[in-house]
């Protein structure tokens, strides 16, 4: 098989929960990103083939059939392919990986792929209406609660990060010290207009009409470890994890074209990194944070890598345990990891993270010269995901 390429990250920016955003259809905000990606790749949409999409919580009528409906307003062939993957926090790092499995076995020449959520609209639910309900009230359920809970004990993603901190001895201090890093690596990237160039604005309802929305609205540049400390835990009494040293709700979408090398440069795509492997492991989910570890160590052995290998390194931040228990473990050096905020200061909206994370890394690469990077995170209900990127 020919080599599996990556091209043209293209994003809007995110906008808080209850933001910016909140007005944009789905699929509207979507499709307005996907346009744009195939506008910047140079690469004829009628070249393109097949668009796999991810979104963790339906939002609107049409998002269920999302992967086709965005296909359709992004441009493509309507005679193109629509495949929809979710894969909890991971999902945008799993619609990258379809698309280039479905170029490595011959079935896909040029594939759109990203992602997109939009919390803010996420619908309430009343479980036993369909069927009629007993005497009594109804309980209205949010699903978007739904999202941030374990399966299997109910607890919040939040309590399995204290269980992670309690298990390995990761102090407080050390986690406000990694959130207030992160909001200040995200301002830089923004005042350096190295985050800008992955954006492409987009219009949301302003009143009575609409105004351009184009920077990130998420980070908190008065953020400091002093500030952070006085925060209270949010989910244990005398816990570790507060809303400071957690990832944000945040909405927005994103995209790049995963495709066949010879067939990009044909097309007049310009090839920006080689999609090299992967590696996913399960984690007890109590201590779902841990997965990081285990699927970079594996992806590293069998890639025959070692940390000292890998130029960069993007780790999603669910929480500042992850982060700071990934580099512990494994050894991964600060000045390489997350240099330009993430899930903390930009927020953590699955559908999109890990096609940021993706075009966060490759943009590195491609401004330092490196030749590898590594792309990873945890996941809800145990798991851990790990990608190797090269430059090209």
């Amino acid at each position: 098989m020919g080599e599996i390429v990556i091209t043209a990250g293209t994003r809007t920016p995110m906008g808080n929960y209850g933001g910016s955003l909140k007005g944009v259809g789905l699929t509207d905000m979507a499709g307005h990103a996907a346009r744009a990606c195939v506008a910047r790749s140079g690469i004829a949409a009628e070249a393109i083939d097949h668009m796999v999409f991810t979104t963790t919580v339906p939002t609107d009528r049409d998002t269920l059939f999302a992967a086709r409906v965005v296909g359709i307003k992004s441009g493509i062939p309507e005679s193109a392919g629509a495949l929809a993957v979710v894969r909890a926090c991971a999902s945008g790092l799993q619609a990258i990986l379809s698309a280039g499995q479905q170029v490595e076995s011959g079935h896909s020449r040029l594939a759109l792929a990203g992602g997109a959520e939009c919390y803010s609209r996420a619908p309430h639910a009343v479980a036993g209406a369909r069927w009629g309900l007993g005497r009594g009230p109804a309980a209205l359920e949010d699903t978007l609660d739904w999202a941030y809970r374990c399966p299997f004990s109910q607890e919040y993603m939040g309590e399995t990060a204290e269980n992670l901190a309690e298990d390995f001895g990761h102090s407080r201090e050390a986690m406000d010290e990694w959130g207030a890093m992160s909001q200040a690596r995200a301002a830089a990237a923004i005042d350096s207009g190295f985050l800008a160039r992955q954006i492409v604005p987009i219009e949301v309802p302003d009143g009575r009409g609409t105004r351009s929305f184009a920077v990130d609205e998420f980070p908190r540049r008065d953020a400091t470890p002093e500030k952070l400390a006085r925060l209270r835990p949010a989910f244990r009494e005398g816990g570790k994890v507060t809303a400071g040293n957690s990832s944000g709700v945040t909405d927005g979408a994103g995209f790049v074209i995963v495709g066949d090398r010879a067939a990009m440069e044909a097309a007049g795509g310009t090839p920006q990194a080689r999609l090299v492997d992967w590696h996913v492991v399960g984690v007890p989910a109590r201590i779902m944070g841990h997965g990081p570890v285990p699927a970079i160590r594996g992806l590293l052995e069998k890639r025959g890598l070692k940390v000292s290998d890998i130029d960069y390194f993007e780790i999603n931040e669910a929480f500042a345990v992850v982060n700071i228990h990934a580099e512990r473990e494994l050894g991964i050096p600060r000045d390489l990891h997350n240099l330009y905020g993430g899930g903390i200061s930009l927020g953590h909206p699955p559908g999109l993270t890990g096609v940021r994370m993706c075009m966060t890394a490759i943009e590195h690469l491609r401004v330092t010269g490196g030749r590898y990077a590594v792309l990873s995170m945890c996941l809800g209900a145990g798991q851990g995901m790990a990608m190797l990127i090269e430059r090209v």
